[in-house]
């Protein structure tokens, strides 16, 4: 190539003009560019040299500025049209001729430009451009449209995110919002560190981010890691900082659906007809429903009843919400789907829309409400004598929390004797129950609360009316299985294998108290569902369901379900191989609805324990986890807490001692305690 002759070459992505200066070697050429730089190129480097001519390189910016008013892209589709019929190739030159009506070198360049630059009309064939088809030009139109129109969605989204990271309201576009779930999705991820014990690197190289995420991330400056992801959520407003992780990573539906909502609504101002015609009223009891003050979804109540030969009846009432819905309507359908409602610190998930489980599925004071009332008769020793089922209508007279029965029975308030004769009846029926080999384990429960920034712990009292209410839900979910095994129905059944504790003599080394409660629910075998009766260790009785809470468990509505259509006389919802099948899908997903909940209060317990890195914690140790290398499981007393401490010095089973927290990350489920001793001060020589 002659010295002089103009050419361009690349380096990197950018484009350049040069003069060829000397040879380098065999192949390759010196070029000066315009700002008088040297450059070696390879002959594969220079894409384009204007012939006929030599230039210097001072000349090469005037010969840009002769060559900028001929680029006009849109130029080429007039040239196109009238190529693309032949089909036939064209060289810059002849396309400069075809545009310009001339060939001198600043057209022959603009045209190579235009020609190079172009991604719609023509395609490089060697040294020459050959028009692309009609079909293809539509397709490269198209697709160059939505390139458009994602760079300009990209655009308004970071102006979103700016936006919201100033703290200002954003309507987050649909655009955004596919972004901001696949986000959502992976920040999720973070839960994985306490489900499989990854750490934060060993969890990004585990979960690599999707395209989507990636290219977010990116875009945003921000790293593409679960942490990187949840950080950015919680800047944008999106998400708190203690975003239940837990629950996002669960199958467990949040929201409702629409076509739910809209059903329930219907349901609620249009009542289906009643199933169950011949009702029992029942109005005329006093009933009492007592809950914690925060409960919403009330299910049961409480009646006595003095008959005319001298006994006395109880009466379980319970609500009775498959007066709203049929087997494998909407409703029932998506509550099988959610298995139970969900109680978190936080608030709780539940299983019906609340306008229905709040509602005229609650047994709400003062109204009249469907119920499904369990009339039992219980002789002296607090066995079950004799009972009744009946669908049946009752008004609620008064709202009671346990606090409020634990003062009526503490006073002796004679207006509400009924509640003392309950409670009478309760104390014979845990006898009873004990007397047939029940096993009570009693270790102190926390019960966590969250309201706004505010985290509150406290023990549930084993009250005297915790305990009433206890055993009355007891006796009629004993009652229910009688009924169903006498007439031979496939009901959820539950039991319990018969555990085999320590013998007396290993129980009785160990320290009375937590320490031999904790011994022995090691040794207590997980509960069973059966679609026949099965003998239930733990509680003492020989058949057993759970029916008293059908609007916060999917098992006792299939309870519900099964023994309302025998009562009416009509054949049976579910077959024993229908229900089998159901009860294992709902078996798995409250197992999931356990863990969310036990994983979640635990994050609640450890974020309360971060916030109090001062307090002093009275504790005892309760067993040993892994004996050999000191870790042990602490009891925190005044909070009901049991948590893992490891232990530098040799401790017994039993041992009391001060401890603080030394570290917290609830995000990563680390707890770590530091034992505190307290040195009584030795006198000193001078104070002798």
């Amino acid at each position: 190539m002659e010295k002089g002759t103009l050419v361009e070459f690349r380096l990197g992505s950018d484009r350049r003009l040069g003069v060829v200066d000397r040879p380098d070697g065999k192949t390759r050429l010196f070029v000066v560019d315009e700002r008088g730089q040297s450059h070696s190129l390879a002959p594969r480097q220079i894409t384009y040299a204007v012939t006929g001519e030599t230039y210097k390189p001072s000349q090469i910016s005037g010969f840009l500025e002769e060559v900028k008013p001929y680029l006009d892209p849109s130029s080429l589709e007039v040239a196109w049209e009238l190529l693309v019929e032949g089909g036939e190739t064209v060289t810059p030159c002849e396309m400069a001729n075809l545009l310009f009506s001339e060939s001198q070198a600043p057209y022959c360049y603009a045209a190579y430009l235009l020609l190079s630059d172009d991604k719609i009309y023509f395609k490089q064939k060697g040294d020459a451009y050959e028009p692309r088809s009609a079909a293809q030009v539509a397709e490269r139109k198209h697709q160059l449209e939505i390139e458009a129109l994602k760079a300009k969605g990209q655009q308004e989204f970071l102006a979103r995110v700016e936006q919201a990271l100033k703290g200002e309201p954003v309507e987050w576009q649909r655009y955004d919002r596919h972004r901001l779930e696949a986000i959502e999705k992976y920040a999720a991820l973070v839960a994985d560190i306490v489900r499989v014990g990854l750490n934060y690197d060993s969890l990004a190289r585990a979960y690599p981010p999707p395209a989507l995420v990636l290219e977010t991330m990116n875009m945003l400056g921000r790293p593409a890691t679960p942490q990187g992801a949840f950080q950015l959520l919680v800047d944008l407003g999106c998400w708190s900082p203690y975003e239940n992780l837990f629950l996002r990573r669960s199958s467990i539906p949040v929201q409702f659906a629409s076509k739910v909502l809209e059903v329930s609504q219907q349901r609620l101002e249009s009542h289906p007809p009643d199933r169950d015609v011949n009702r029992l009223d029942l109005t005329h009891l006093k009933v009492y429903t007592i809950d914690d003050e925060s409960t919403t979804e009330i299910d049961d109540g409480l009646s006595w009843e003095l008959l005319g030969d001298g006994r006395e009846r109880l009466w379980v009432h319970i609500a009775d919400p498959t007066r709203w819905l049929i087997p494998e309507d909407e409703l029932d359908l998506d509550a099988r789907k959610r298995g139970s409602t969900v109680y978190l610190p936080t608030g709780m998930v539940p299983m019906f829309p609340e306008i229905l489980a709040t509602g005229p599925m609650s047994l709400v004071q003062g109204k009249i409400c469907y119920a499904l009332s369990f009339g039992i008769i219980l002789d002296d020793s607090g066995a079950v004598e004799d009972y009744t089922i009946h669908p049946s209508f009752i008004k609620p007279t008064y709202r009671l929390t346990y606090e409020d029965v634990d003062e009526v029975l503490d006073l002796g308030v004679q207006a509400e004797s009924e509640i003392a004769a309950i409670a009478n009846w309760a104390r014979r029926r845990k006898t009873w129950r004990y007397s047939q080999g029940a096993i009570s384990i009693n270790m102190p429960e926390a019960m966590i609360k969250v309201k706004g920034d505010n985290i509150s712990i406290d023990i549930l009292q084993d009250s005297t009316s915790r305990q009433l209410v206890a055993e009355m839900m007891i006796v009629a979910g004993e009652v229910a299985a009688r009924y169903g095994q006498k007439y031979n129905i496939p009901l959820p059944f539950r039991g319990q294998p018969q555990p085999e504790l320590p013998p007396e003599q290993e129980l009785l080394q160990l320290p009375a108290g937590f320490v031999r409660a904790c011994a022995m629910r090691r040794c207590m075998p997980k509960s069973e569902m059966s679609i026949t009766p099965v003998r239930h260790s733990g509680l003492g009785l020989d058949t057993y369901t759970q029916a008293t809470s059908p609007i916060r468990r999917y098992s006792d509505l299939l309870t519900h379900f099964q023994l309302k259509a025998h009562l009416r006389g009509e054949v049976l919802p579910f077959s024993a191989e229908q229900l089998k099948q159901v009860m294992m899908t709902v078996s798995s997903i409250t197992q999931e609805v356990t863990m969310v909940e036990r994983q979640t209060n635990r994050y609640w317990a450890l974020e309360y324990l971060r916030r109090q890195p001062d307090e002093i914690w009275e504790t005892t140790v309760l067993m040993w986890l892994r004996e050999d290398s000191g870790l042990a499981l602490i009891l925190l007393e005044d909070l009901g807490l049991q948590l893992p401490m490891l232990f530098k010095r040799s401790v017994n089973l039993g041992e009391q001692m001060l401890v603080k927290v030394l570290h917290a990350d609830p995000l990563r489920d680390v707890i770590q305690f530091q034992e505190i001793i307290y040195q009584e001060a030795q006198p000193t020589a001078n104070s002798m």
